[in-house]
């Protein structure tokens, strides 16, 4: 079976429930170029991967490996505690709004900028 690096990314962001838009933010990149990675329009670079397994908090090689099917297979039989499943929702939401409050600067200032430029709207 050939390595789809690709989709693994996709896959695993998508099952720790994150947005393209919180990792591409995480790695100073944009949404865009962020999606051109998931989808194999750009190459990712050895550095680059382990950015974003970094984020993902997995090894490059859980990204390398990745198969869904056993990823579930493994979750499954493991006996997971609800204090961690709850303190990683917890912490997942409190980054869910750092990013929006950080996105919510941004549109502040953008609007600032084009009330200066142009007046009120």
């Amino acid at each position: 079976m050939a390595v789809n690096i690709n989709n693994s990314i996709k896959n695993i962001r998508e099952l720790k429930n994150y947005t393209q838009e919180y990792v591409a933010d995480r790695l100073g990149m944009t949404q865009a170029g962020y999606s051109k990675i998931e989808k194999g329009i750009s190459k990712v670079s050895l550095k680059k991967l382990q950015e974003i397994a970094a984020v993902l908090e997995v090894s490059m090689q859980n990204i390398i490996q990745f198969e869904s099917e056993q990823y579930f297979e493994k979750r499954a039989k493991e006996n997971v505690s609800t204090k961690s499943t709850d303190y990683s929702i917890c912490q997942l939401l409190k980054d869910k709004i750092m990013l929006l409050e950080k996105l919510q600067h941004k549109m502040d200032l953008e609007l600032k900028t084009y009330r200066d430029r142009f007046g009120m709207l």
